[in-house]
């Protein structure tokens, strides 16, 4: 994998937006592969293409990028407010990568991506409306807050400029793909706190009692639910269904 963007292949563009549009999808369509299927190249769609900036033609995933030259701290800024939250409801909504380069010398840092299937509408943040003085006056843009998405959502190709093994990135890909069978957004949205909560145990074993430490938590996040344990339990026993964990004896679990 070339750790480097092509600076020449922008030199007619004025714009430094433009340039970094151009120099990250050149360097996205010659380096980074599906990791859906595997497959060794992924296709870029034309410029006006709404939904998405590239498309695997093997498997049909959709993937929109956003590249910076810094850290992608805990939040990215994106599109249209209520755009967005129409596309999370959409069979049309897409993967997202993020690509981070250094400044100085156009190097990679960091290229993540994010399945789509962890998108739900409370890791989306309504910014305030531009200014009536503003060219667009009264748009409404958005931010996704990726510290709100489980450490399982964000998958490196590339962390702190190390490229990543590719059967491992296809690995933790696929251990998250049961999240896209949840048809309701309710539940999904218990299932992935539940995740994020056990991350925060920093502990490849856990019990139950230890989710539980999380109950006030979640029963801020989930007001309608009077019975928070109860529901932990529930997710617990769907996520070692779904062999995200595994059961070691009564009461206790173990990250796969």
């Amino acid at each position: 994998m070339d750790l480097r963007l092509r600076p020449k292949i922008a030199e007619a563009y004025k714009s430094m937006s433009q340039k970094a549009r151009v120099l990250s999808e050149d360097w996205v369509s010659r380096n980074v592969y599906c990791p859906n299927c595997n497959c060794e190249q992924i296709e870029r769609y034309d410029n006006n293409e709404p939904v998405a900036d590239f498309i695997c033609e093997e498997c049909d995933e959709d993937y929109e990028l956003k590249s910076a030259g810094r850290p992608a701290g805990t939040k990215i800024v994106d599109g249209e407010y209520k755009t967005m939250l129409r596309r999370l409801k959409s069979a049309t909504n897409p993967n997202f990568f993020f690509l981070n380069y250094h400044y100085a010398d156009l190097s990679i840092l960091n290229f993540f991506v994010i399945p789509k299937h962890f998108f739900t509408h409370r890791i989306i943040e309504k910014r305030n409306p531009l200014a009536a003085t503003a060219r667009r006056a009264d748009w409404v843009g958005c931010n996704i807050l990726i510290k709100d998405i489980p450490h399982a959502g964000r998958i490196f190709y590339v962390r702190n400029g190390f490229v990543q093994k590719q059967r491992e990135v296809i690995r933790t890909w696929k251990k998250t793909l049961f999240l896209r069978g949840e048809k309701s957004p309710e539940e999904k949205g218990w299932m992935l706190d539940v995740m994020k909560c056990i991350e925060k145990l920093d502990a490849k074993a856990f019990s139950i009692v230890d989710v539980y430490r999380f109950e006030g938590e979640l029963a801020r996040k989930h007001p309608a639910n009077n019975h928070v344990k109860e529901k932990i339990r529930q997710q617990l026993q769907i996520l070692r269904d779904r062999e995200y964990l595994e059961f070691t004896r009564r009461g206790e679990y173990r990250l796969i």
